[in-house]
């Protein structure tokens, strides 16, 4: 499978490979982090982004193709919705079938609430499903919240609400107990202790994990729950727009069938936004490891009610995307592979950066590798760094990698490539959106009864997340806002409703000189031939 241009270089992989098995890079200081990442970091490309020009966050900036999409009109301006037929009524409505969101509905459903989800492909079809190494908490007799807290504020450049971060950490230890009590079935030695490893930016081992597909048996357990609880999940339906009332409230959403075109009224007294991240939206044409309908939906539904963004000009480049081949480009190659002992080399076999450095860091390095220093290995798809995965087995032992990190085995032999034997060729990948809407620490936004969980949200990682605070985030928050939405419905009366904030948003576009000639939410990529499938069915993909 590989090039012989590629089988040299692994040749000098491997002669370099005895004396790295003992020694790996120092890791940076603070100085040469901020360097690296304001030379070679994504976010800090300038022409990659746009001025938000109307909006709470009128002046600042965002990736190009979000600021397009916020500059967009509703899909439902110029429309007659009849907001008096509803077609479902609920106390809440969840916006969203992945971690945060079958969360969310599972506690809410449990304080007593009646509860409904809605997500626009299957329930399950998420990042949190996608999601790899492992879910942080400080449960270990040489560890502490205090410690969990210190490495994530500091991961995240000292950028995240502190009282966020608190709750993250704080709550972790009950949400492993929780997802431990409901079946999930985290490694543990013969004696049932949980196996703990590091992740980068992590001082003590707190990475709890599945093997390397965490997300997926998370995501199956959850799910399990909200059948067994028979919350109604409706399918292949996507919210395009919440519905306010006349007392500024949220009061629900308008839903489009995704098979049939209908649109459809949900009535609620709360509503949660749990629609994940935007790594379809391919910012700077970087592949991503996101699932197909991560396409930033619930910022502009919330954004078009008013709700304020944070650190939406900040994303997560995850270092090791595959980069070859083609069929698996951008698919992620979990860190766990180098918290058991995988160095990032370059084509001569030099490790140049600690390989648990945080992931911007790790993704500048990978870069200036590739574009500014011209070490990278060449590959039929471009340029790339070399995981060097052949260590593990000689740290841990024949068979490791078969144990620990399965599904990158399998992912790999499928195309030919032993990863027991051979290194891994691997390029940052769009991860993870680390900004999103604002909330507080009750998951509540500005607007009244919208709440905001998972990776939808903005304040809890700052301005880079660090590994297994996904998986932590979808929890501890998608719990917190089920119970918050299920005490706030007790007391909620709706006034009428209305989508007069879709007429008045795009007055200002007008006003400030917009048009895009587009419509947002995105809901699908466009990837042609879908596309054009989609509108002979008489929808708008643009």
């Amino acid at each position: 499978m590989y090039t012989e241009e590629m089988l040299e270089s692994i040749k000098k992989v491997e002669a370099t490979r005895p004396e790295r098995l003992h020694t790996e890079p120092r890791r940076l200081n603070a100085e040469e982090k901020d360097e690296l990442l304001r030379q070679w970091h994504p976010d800090y490309r300038e022409d990659a982004f746009d001025t938000i020009k109307i909006g709470p966050n009128k002046g600042q900036k965002a990736p190009k193709q979000l600021a397009e999409l916020l500059h967009s009109n509703s899909r439902l301006y110029g429309m007659n919705i009849d907001l008096s037929k509803v077609d479902y009524d609920t106390d809440v409505l969840v916006i969203g079938g992945g971690g945060a969101g079958c969360s969310a509905a599972i506690e809410a459903d449990n304080a007593g609430a009646k509860v409904m989800i809605v997500t626009k492909l299957r329930a399950g079809d998420a990042n949190t499903m996608m999601a790899e190494g492992g879910i942080q908490a400080a449960d270990k007799e040489n560890d502490s919240p205090v410690q969990h807290f210190l490495d994530a504020y500091g991961g995240g450049h000292f950028a995240a609400k502190r009282e966020l971060v608190e709750k993250l950490v704080m709550e972790a230890p009950d949400a492993i107990k929780w997802l431990n009590d409901l079946g999930v079935m985290f490694d543990k030695t013969p004696d049932g202790t949980m196996i703990t490893t590091h992740g980068g930016g992590t001082s003590r081992k707190r990475m709890h994990a599945c093997k390397d597909y965490s997300g997926a048996e998370i995501m199956r357990t959850l799910r399990d729950e909200v059948q067994n609880r028979q919350i109604p999940v409706i399918e292949f339906t996507s919210a395009v727009e919440l519905i306010k009332d006349s007392k500024g409230q949220v009061a629900g959403a308008v839903l489009l069938n995704m098979e049939t075109g209908d649109y459809l009224v949900a009535r609620a007294k709360v509503v949660i936004l749990a629609t994940g991240g935007c790594g379809r939206l391919h910012y700077q044409n970087f592949p991503t490891s996101n699932h197909y309908g991560a396409t930033a939906d619930g910022l502009i539904l919330a954004y078009r009610a008013g709700a304020p963004l944070l650190y939406q000009d900040t994303i997560q480049y995850h270092p090791t995307g595959a980069a070859f081949p083609s069929q698996i480009q951008g698919a992620l190659v979990t860190e766990k592979v180098r918290s058991l002992g995988a160095q990032l080399v370059n084509k001569d076999g030099v490790a140049y950066l600690h390989p648990l450095e945080t992931r911007d860091v790790s993704a500048a390095g990978i870069i200036r590798e590739c574009k500014g220093r011209h070490e990278g290995v060449t590959t039929p798809l471009g340029d790339a760094i070399w995981l060097d995965t052949p260590m593990i087995e000689q740290l841990g032992g024949e068979g490791t990698i078969e144990a620990r990190i399965p599904a990158m085995l399998r992912m790999f032999l499928q195309y030919g490539i032993d990863m027991r034997k051979v290194p891994v060729p691997v390029y940052p990948t769009l991860h993870y959106q680390n900004g999103g809407v604002e909330i507080n620490a009750e998951c509540a936004t500005s607007i009244d009864n919208l709440l905001v969980a998972g990776e939808c949200s903005g304040g809890v990682h700052g301005r880079n997340r660090l590994m297994g605070n996904s998986l932590l985030d979808v929890i501890v928050f998608g719990r917190d806002a089920g119970k918050s939405a299920a005490k706030r419905a007790a007391s909620v009366e709706l006034g009428e409703p209305t989508l007069e904030h879709v007429t008045e948003y795009a007055e200002e576009l007008e006003e400030a000189g917009l048009n895009t000639g587009k419509v947002s939410p995105l809901l699908l990529p466009k990837y042609a031939r879908h596309a054009r499938e989609y509108e002979q069915r008489g929808f708008q993909f643009q």
